[in-house]
């Protein structure tokens, strides 16, 4: 590579626990010869996914290529955090060969897009491709919006309500910004739902879309990666619901982290996270947990009420604790209620 060729970057979007990460330990894992360096950007001060993925680094991503944005949306931090990041990566010996980012499921993709266009960096990158993710179960349930059903009687009551609820905003600026389409969990959602949530994209998407399905994160690279798309220099075919708009705001949401004890029965506390997002319309709770008399850390991903978790690898020298990233829209974050039900 020459110092005049510009690097591609892929970026990774798509809502709360839709799979970006796990799609990007597949890439890592298939490089085709790369070498890759990854930004991952996470809503809240305690970084989960990074920790992931720094798990899998090897010599095609090394751990110094896995660079983490934690506690601020990346698109809202340019010139503090992801400039200097760029220019960090691109002043490294081995410059890596492509660049993927990881959006935190909060974020608009296109004000990154537009940080592409700075002097700094816009000789030196360019945007192959955005990479929508969409959890293809509950976009077939309407699961991308709060309370899809109360909204639709509010406008059909009132004429005058012309407005999406945040979580849809976010959604189809997700889709309105991308190249590609995944539809995640396929095998959840089975046939009748893939195509349900294909029907929804559709309606949403400004342009025609590929849209495919995806399963454990796992499709072939050339899929996703050398689209060259120059997506910074496409903006006008990427309409978002914030165009016009100086900048954005995420007091929609809002994160707490909750630290836990020990561990004794890891199957109650799943089934409190399950009742948080019933009672309390928690979205999304990710984390580690100790579990007493066991060496490993039990990794816990919640999408609504679906937990997933498994223990990922030995504390070793690191401190036993036990913390939970708790996300949620803004007026349903109770923090003394969340502890009370996750019994810290």
């Amino acid at each position: 590579m020459t110092d005049l060729t510009k690097i591609p970057v892929t970026v990774i979007t798509g809502f709360l626990g839709a799979g970006k990460t796990t799609l990007i330990r597949h890439l890592m894992a298939n490089p085709q010869g790369k070498r890759l360096a990854v930004l991952v950007n996470e809503f809240g001060s305690v970084g989960v996914d990074g920790d992931i993925l720094r798990s899998c680094a090897d010599e095609n991503c090394p751990v110094d290529n896995i660079v983490e944005l934690a506690n601020g949306c990346i698109c809202c931090t340019v010139a503090d955090d992801f400039i200097p990041t760029i220019e960090a990566l691109m002043a490294r010996p081995e410059r890596p060969d492509h660049i993927l980012i990881e959006t935190s499921g909060l974020a608009l993709p296109k004000p990154l897009l537009k940080a592409f266009d700075w002097p700094a960096i816009r000789s030196k990158i360019t945007v192959d491709g955005v990479i929508a993710l969409a959890d293809a179960e509950a976009v077939a349930a309407g699961r991308f919006a709060p309370d899809v059903a109360a909204v639709d009687a509010q406008r059909a009551a009132d004429d005058s309500i012309d407005h999406e609820t945040p979580l849809s905003e976010v959604f189809e600026d997700q889709i309105a910004c991308a190249d590609i389409v995944l539809l995640s969990k396929a095998d959840l959602a089975g046939e009748a739902g893939l195509a349900a949530a294909r029907a929804v994209i559709e309606a949403e998407a400004p342009r025609q879309l590929p849209i495919l399905p995806l399963t454990e994160g796992v499709i072939d690279p050339k899929v996703v990666l050398g689209l060259g798309a120059a997506a910074e220099d496409d903006l006008a075919a990427r309409p978002s619901h914030h165009d016009g708009a100086a900048d954005h705001e995420h007091d929609d949401f809002d994160t707490v982290v909750i630290d836990l004890p020990e561990v004794s029965d890891p199957e109650a506390l799943i089934a409190a996270i399950q009742r948080l997002a019933r009672e309390q319309r928690i979205l999304r709770v990710k984390g580690h947990v100790a579990v007493a008399g066991k060496p490993m850390r039990l990794l816990i991903q919640a999408v609504g009420e679906r937990v997933r978790h498994q223990f990922d690898r030995p504390w070793g020298a690191d401190p036993r604790r036990s913390a939970l990233v708790v996300i949620a829209e803004h007026h349903d974050v109770d923090e003394a209620a969340i502890r009370a039900v996750l019994g810290a």
